[in-house]
């Protein structure tokens, strides 16, 4: 989500937009996704007006900080912003109490000190001075953004422009920019006279990749992954040869890796684009029935789209590059997929199935047990009919080296 907000600041730089509004609905996230979006928007050429909405949307926690970080905040109606005290991945801690917005200047005592470990001290006070800096550094309430992080306060709409948190509130797009019209600003040093009415609204929405990758980015759904790789991989530990657990396995596993941000995108990219190169060239030596080859496949073509950023600006990856060579590779395991089944149905060569019904010669004659000639080679038979030496019979069965044969009907 930090890098499709960054592209999208880009393009509108790059367009010579007047202004970018960022819609925001949120229940938060992850802390450095977080900076990285400040650090775009503190940095943008344009000035950024975050605007909580539609109705009944959200600016919680990590969108909190966004919104006082923005040139211009915004929110619709019957929204609300705040609760946005940092807690672990891990767990959530110890609440710390409340604190009051009237006295944010206030020194508290070493006996006032609030419960918690040094971790969540450490936690708390750092994102209480990121958020103040930023409140400063905007002209916004910091006694309240600080109460917003140590005591968790929300605020509504109405409730967030009395108390200066917010500088408007608008039904919609077009309204916020009607309300925009006029207004000054500094961005870069430079200070800006807004000139919205009657602006061209062009929506950047997120690209299927970036939805992919928030689908995976899922919490439920990058510990399933987890779980389905450790198992995947326990299983063919405990079946050697089984081969798809394996598969299946490591391809969830780095998938989960970096649905929990263990694995830097970059990195669960080029693991996955190796894993598949892998897995496909292992499908041309090891009997599979193609679960090497699907697999390698599937890891190859998911690495590649979250290796390479196609709406990155510079040299990139063409889309039509990775399709193609995600095709061809299904094609090759297509093709032996087609050669194998028809192998399997071509008649039997060899073995003791081609034996069955194969006519054989009596050597001498016999009443139960004899000597008969079968492609070359003399072989022990039992048979049901006395056999004459030269007759003809055919084999009914094989048990271990010995056949069963009965005469032939003339």
């Amino acid at each position: 989500m930090s890098r499709y907000v960054e592209r999208s600041m880009a393009d509108a730089g790059d367009q010579r937009s007047a202004v970018v509004i960022l819609q925001m609905d949120t229940p938060g996230g992850l802390d450095t996704s977080m900076r990285d979006i400040i650090k775009a928007i503190l940095a943008s050429p344009l000035p950024v007006v975050t605007y909580v909405a539609p109705g009944g949307a959200r600016a919680a926690s990590a969108g909190t900080y966004i919104l006082y970080a923005s040139h211009f905040a915004a929110m619709a109606p019957a929204t609300n912003l705040g609760a946005a005290t940092p807690i672990s991945i891990g767990g959530v801690p110890s609440a710390p109490p409340a604190v009051n917005p009237d006295d944010d200047k206030k020194q508290k005592g070493p006996d006032e000190a609030p419960a918690g470990t040094a971790l969540e001290h450490k936690a708390i006070n750092d994102a209480v001075a990121y958020i103040r800096a930023l409140a400063q550094l905007r002209g916004r309430n910091a006694g309240w953004g600080e109460a917003a992080v140590r005591g968790a306060a929300s605020l509504s709409a109405d409730d967030a422009l009395d108390q200066h948190v917010v500088e408007i509130v608008a039904k919609d797009v077009p309204d916020l920019l009607q309300q925009l019209q006029g207004r000054k600003v500094k961005a870069m040093d430079r200070e800006i006279v807004l000139e919205t009415r009657g602006l061209a609204v062009r929506s950047i929405v997120p690209d299927w990749r970036t939805r992919v990758l928030l689908m995976l980015t899922h919490p439920t759904i990058a510990y399933g992954l987890l779980l389905v790789g450790i198992y995947g991989l326990l299983l063919e530990g405990y079946n050697p040869g089984a081969v798809l657990p394996g598969v299946a396995g490591a391809l969830a596993l780095l998938l989960g890796l970096y649905g929990l941000q263990l694995l830097e995108v970059n990195y669960a990219g080029l693991a996955l684009m190796a894993l598949g190169v892998g897995l496909i060239g292992a499908e041309f030596f090891m009997p599979a029935f193609g679960s090497l080859g699907v697999g390698g496949l599937a890891a190859f073509v998911i690495g590649s789209i979250i290796l390479f950023d196609n709406r990155a600006s510079g040299l990139r990856v063409a889309l039509p590059l990775i399709v193609g060579i995600a095709v061809a590779g299904g094609l090759v395991i297509a093709a032996i997929g087609w050669l194998a089944a028809r192998a399997r149905r071509r008649p039997k060569s060899c073995g003791v199935e081609t034996m069955i019904g194969a006519p054989v010669e009596a050597v001498d004659d016999c009443l139960d047990r004899c000597v008969v000639r079968y492609g070359g080679e003399l072989w022990n038979a039992r048979t049901a009919s006395p056999l004459r030496a030269g007759q003809q019979a055919r084999i009914v069965k094989v048990v271990e080296l010995t056949l069963w044969v009965e005469p032939q009907q003339d």
